[in-house]
């Protein structure tokens, strides 16, 4: 009864944002704004993980092909080549704060829009007007079912915006794919990727060179996807692949002189966190480095509890050692958070060390714990730029944090 509760709650809510947000916001700058949205070719990208770095590089490719293209994603808005700083500090702004920043793409002649976007964003009706030309799907797994209850709600948020597209590009190798397609309909046209798709030549060696991460070559097979229903040739897309200059916080990795591998990654999923390790352990192989690999991470407040004992498990399965950290613990106690990451855990105890201070424990990882020859992956917050403690955001800086501890210089 509890819960049914709840879903009427969530129900209701969504007509409440449909009306506030969608018909007095989005509905209003629409009309202020003549319609900007209909002046542009919106490509879409939504998922769990990998959709800022997919936008990035379906922007950065359109780019190098002389397209007149803008982006909207998590790290960053440019309009063609300039940076704009929208201070929007969410995947998908307001209904009219988008509405005006599309009028400024339309008056400096973009033709294309790459847009990034949230199931927070579609159930709010923040994307008012927006009809996809394409919408391209990363990936759905368990992520913000603290917000919408459950995985069918989730699901059904993005689902408002892919119904919407012309062409919606799934991934055939993700759960999800049979879940999307029962929501399209005969106007969708439905394209797939997946691993096993064949590429052309210089695509496959321009991905494989490019990305050693399997879930970055992934969102590599989306974009090029994408990018040939756009009209581009395979060899446009290979240069801008290889030309592609990545995201900040996502797979970055800290030049020092200390002989420790240390990289810098957003994943704060339980599949993200999953393919991130996997992909550092691939690196050490590719790399022939033969040390320990330490994985430092925490887990949210405020947001999805469920993933709390998953995230736990991926750590002690991938790491040799884990430290447990805060991550935007908000109003909650972050010991009560990792301990509920360590709660479903019956054996790797003694290679988890639990520090409550992130900037604490980012820096035991590096010159208490790493020697010569290891990986410190330090995740969940990537490129983020404030820490939540309280209802305070705070400045940080995980690049910063990261190097300060570098710069001690303790030799192992």
């Amino acid at each position: 009864m509890k819960e049914s509760m709840k879903q009427v709650i969530y129900r209701l809510k969504y007509w409440y944002h449909f009306l506030k947000t969608g018909i007095l916001k989005g509905a209003v700058a629409s009309f202020k704004y003549k319609h900007p949205a209909k002046k542009l070719k919106i490509i879409a990208i939504t998922g769990t993980d990998g959709k800022t770095s997919s936008a990035s590089l379906l922007y950065h490719i359109l780019q190098t092909s002389g397209k007149k293209v803008a982006l909207l994603s998590t790290v960053a808005a440019y309009i063609g080549d300039k940076k704009i700083e929208t201070g929007f500090h969410v995947t998908s702004p307001n209904a009219d704060a988008l509405q005006k920043f599309m009028a400024r793409m339309v008056k400096e002649e973009m033709e294309y829009l790459v847009l990034e976007f949230t199931s927070h964003g579609a159930y709010q009706h923040r994307l008012w007007g927006i009809k996809p030309l394409i919408t391209g799907v990363t990936n759905v797994t368990h992520e913000h079912l603290d917000y919408h209850l459950n995985f069918k709600n989730y699901l059904e948020a993005k689902a408002m915006i892919i119904k919407k597209s012309a062409t919606v590009i799934l991934n055939e190798d993700d759960s999800s794919l049979l879940k999307i397609k029962r929501h399209l309909g005969p106007k969708n046209k439905v394209i797939t990727y997946g691993k096993n798709q064949p590429l052309t030549k210089k695509n496959r060696e321009a991905t494989v060179k490019r990305f050693l991460e399997p879930y970055n070559q992934m969102n590599t097979r989306l974009i090029t996807k994408i990018s040939l229903e756009l009209g581009l040739q395979p060899e446009e897309i290979a240069q801008g692949i290889k030309t592609f200059p990545g995201v900040e916080g996502r797979m970055q990795f800290i030049k020092n002189k200390r002989d420790i591998t240390v990289a810098i990654d957003f994943a704060h999923t339980p599949n993200a966190l999953d393919k991130a390790l996997i992909a550092l352990k691939k690196h050490m192989k590719a790399k022939k480095i033969t040390g320990k690999l330490i994985a430092v991470y925490g887990s949210a407040g405020l947001r999805d509890a469920e993933k709390r004992p998953m995230m736990g498990k991926i750590g002690l399965q991938h790491a040799d050692l884990v430290v447990f950290t805060a991550e935007d613990p908000r109003t909650e106690d972050v010991w009560s958070i990792i301990r509920q990451m360590k709660e479903q855990l019956e054996t790797g105890h003694n290679r988890i060390v639990s520090i409550a201070d992130r900037e604490k424990a980012i820096d035991f990882a590096i010159n208490n714990l790493a020697k010569k020859g290891d990986v410190v992956g330090i995740f969940g917050k990537g490129p983020e730029k404030s820490m939540c403690y309280g209802t305070v955001e705070y400045p940080w800086s995980e690049e910063a944090v990261a190097t300060e501890a570098l710069t001690k210089n303790k030799k192992k």
